[in-house]
């Protein structure tokens, strides 16, 4: 097993995309992180702040644990995000924790 970053880059105008799609899409993470495999996942705001509202957001990063290239791909490409149309780029590539 090692670390996978999963790096996603929305459309324009994704958040009712994302609103809609967003609880099968917690449902994974929760999976992955129940398996103990999940080192974070989180959007990037469109704005500088925690909360952008409206503005929205510009993209995903998921930092977790697979087998392998294949297995990490496979996963990114089933994000129902995909499906709804919220990423227009996903990129999958090794990470490696150097810290903490």
């Amino acid at each position: 097993m090692m670390l996978y970053a999963i790096i996603s880059e929305d459309v324009t105008d994704s958040l009712s995309h994302r609103i809609e799609a967003r609880p099968a899409h917690l449902v994974r993470l929760t999976e992955l992180q129940q398996q103990g495999r999940l080192i974070l996942a989180g959007p990037h705001p469109a704005i500088d702040s925690v909360d952008p509202g409206q503005a929205g957001f510009t993209g995903s990063l998921v930092v977790a644990e697979f087998d392998d290239l294949t297995a990490a791909q496979a996963w990114a490409d089933a994000d129902p995000y995909i499906e709804a149309g919220v990423y227009a780029n996903v990129v999958v590539k090794p990470f490696k924790k150097v810290l903490p």
